[in-house]
């Protein structure tokens, strides 16, 4: 189902920002996995895992999609058609230069990273240029976050119930009637690649 917002703009974008959390591996790696690797955009990701391991979501996502998958560092500059994923216990920010920040400061819904940090910081440095996603997760980590992206002009999309295993992440941001677009998750790169203006 799509449900598009009438006031939707329509690009240019230069970054998406993805939050996930229960099920985000499965939900991930599908989504990039329908996207062209020749995307003009940045990706970064927000992804729920336990704090005192090392997470591998990086080198699984490269495997399983025709991107540069890597983990986000401090100072970085975001390259187009590169992946960045937040690494764990640390929120991922990304400033106005388009370089990444990283901090250990206080847990935010509980949880850190927060995608309401990531969110927050990407509308402030992108404005109208910016995407973001809610994917399946428990919670409502990111719903702040989103009012801030769609004030700014941004885009915001939605992963629907019935492809999602937890949908309390994308319920949560839906009710704020701040996303432009509910969709099932076979559908979101469509989609994305749409408002992008990526001819495949």
């Amino acid at each position: 189902m799509i449900y598009p917002n009438p006031t939707v703009a329509s690009g240019p974008y230069d970054l998406v920002a993805i939050a996930s959390s229960l099920g985000g591996l499965a939900a991930l790696s599908l989504l990039l996995s329908e996207l062209p690797a020749e995307l003009p955009v940045s990706i970064v990701i927000v992804q729920h895992v336990e704090r005192s391991r090392k997470s591998a979501l990086p080198e699984i996502l490269e495997r399983r999609t025709n991107f540069n998958v890597m983990e986000a560092s401090d100072g970085r500059r975001l390259e187009n058609g590169n992946v960045y994923v937040a690494p764990p216990d640390y929120h991922l920010l990304i400033n106005p230069d388009s370089s990444m920040s990283l901090t250990q400061s206080e847990l935010v819904n509980f949880v850190r990273p927060s995608a309401d940090l990531l969110f927050q910081s990407v509308a402030d440095s992108f404005k109208e240029r910016a995407i973001a996603i809610v994917l399946t997760g428990s919670g409502h980590d990111g719903t702040q976050g989103i009012k801030a992206i769609k004030s700014c002009g941004g885009i915001v999309i939605a992963q629907d119930e019935s492809s999602s295993k937890n949908f309390g992440m994308p319920h949560s941001a839906i009710e704020t009637g701040d996303v432009d677009y509910i969709l099932p998750l076979n559908e979101i790169a469509g989609v994305l690649v749409d408002l992008i203006g990526l001819k495949v």
